[in-house]
């Protein structure tokens, strides 16, 4: 069955296939790319082959993958929907701080804008710094300054990173949320209900980590599976993505042209009802 292509993110019609440039920066998103040269023409072939979702942030360097998009695509396409991060700084030993004080937060959205040569933010999530996973806990202080800076026309639209679906329900009370990014993958499902309302919104959901984080996805079923698609492993678990849900936005993230290339296919990868129901045994056996 074929997936819709699209989706609306706010005001902003956007690729579900899109791309994550985390990766652009150097060792642990710390200081410099290897190749810099490469990174840039990794970000031209992405737009070059239809990506108009890209999701960045300017503490990933720090600033130095924003000011490599930059270089790479401003001016930027009419239809392109550059979606930050803020909510943290990194320390000189390259850790990750929380920076989530309203001078702090209006500082960082300073920062994108100059960094990435904007007027106005498309999009900006608010990383709530609980960990890898979320953790309930008030967040109107925080979500009141991005709506008030939203008053003001720094910033489009606003979503949530790392955050509880109570957390979802606190902030839209404030402000619409366009997105929720968190972690989800085959293998962790924890946010299953939290898609499926949040797509009855009309709220995108996208998913970091979609390939399993630092230690990749590793599952029989999901080798068999590809190897009777004539997929990769990875690329398949992308496909499931994008059938998941019609809210699913992807950004899975590389350095490499051809890594880019192949993530882009798996866009192109039709399951059957029969795969799928294989492959979500991957899920209940990890949640078990």
């Amino acid at each position: 069955m074929p997936t819709p292509d699209t989706f609306q993110l706010g005001d902003r019609t956007v690729r579900r296939m899109g791309y994550g440039a985390m990766q652009l920066a150097g060792p642990g998103v710390f200081g410099p790319p290897k190749d810099r040269a490469q990174a840039v023409a990794v970000l031209r072939e992405a737009v070059a082959r239809g990506v108009n979702h890209i999701d960045t942030c300017d503490y990933y360097g720090p600033h130095v993958v924003n000011e490599i998009i930059r270089e790479a695509l401003h001016p930027y396409p009419d239809d392109l929907t550059l979606v930050t991060k803020i909510g943290a700084r990194r320390g000189a030993d390259a850790s990750w701080i929380p920076a989530q004080s309203p001078a702090e937060l209006t500082a960082a959205v300073h920062d994108n804008l100059r960094n990435l040569g904007l007027d106005v933010l498309p999009a900006v999530n608010l990383r709530l710094m609980g960990g890898m996973a979320p953790t309930e806990g008030p967040i109107e202080p925080m979500w009141s300054t991005l709506a008030e800076l939203q008053r003001q026309g720094l910033v489009r639209h606003l979503g949530l990173s790392n955050a509880t679906a109570a957390q979802v329900r606190e902030a839209a009370r404030v402000a619409p949320v366009v997105c929720v990014q968190n972690m989800y993958n085959l293998a962790h499902r924890h946010d299953d209900a939290l898609i499926d309302s949040l797509a009855a919104d009309g709220v995108a959901y996208v998913p970091y980590f979609p390939l399993g984080g630092f230690a990749p996805l590793q599952s029989r079923t999901l080798d068999a599976v590809a190897a009777r698609l004539g997929a990769t492993p990875m690329q398949v678990a992308l496909a499931w993505l994008l059938r998941r849900a019609p809210n699913v936005l992807l950004i899975p993230g590389t350095s490499s042209v051809a890594h880019l290339r192949e993530n882009l296919a798996a866009g192109e990868i039709v399951l059957s009802e029969a795969v799928m129901g294989e492959l979500e045994g991957i899920g209940a056996g990890a949640q078990s």
